[in-house]
């Protein structure tokens, strides 16, 4: 079974940054894929950046230049370093693990909210 534990979140101001982390327990195969997805009330769940055990990266096209995913595989932890923040970006984000059967699964989720 594998459970992540995420931080941080919050408040900011629009202009400003925040960082997410997720730490991830459990069976961690060698071959995964970590990263972050947001959901809004009414819209269905998208996703804003993930990273392979290999450091390859994608971003949604909204979040390209603002957005910094980055992992630590001996710690099995990823962070999300989000800068130039906007009232859009306001969501409950998630913490994504998936294995290398391609099995997701999901943390709590946090909420940030960016204030205009």
């Amino acid at each position: 079974q594998v459970q992540l534990v995420e931080s941080g979140g919050g408040l900011v101001q629009a202009g400003g940054s925040l960082r997410l982390s997720c730490a991830v327990f459990g069976v961690i195969t060698s071959i995964n894929r970590m990263g972050y997805y947001r959901q809004t009330p009414g819209k269905q769940r998208e996703l804003v950046a993930t990273i392979t055990n290999g450091g390859n990266t994608d971003y949604a096209n909204s979040v390209k230049g603002r957005f910094t995913i980055s992992r630590d595989n001996a710690k099995h932890t990823v962070s999300l370093q989000m800068s130039s923040l906007k009232p859009e970006d306001t969501a409950v984000y998630y913490c994504n693990y998936r294995d290398h059967l391609n099995m997701d699964f999901w943390g709590k989720g946090t909420l940030v909210t960016v204030s205009s």
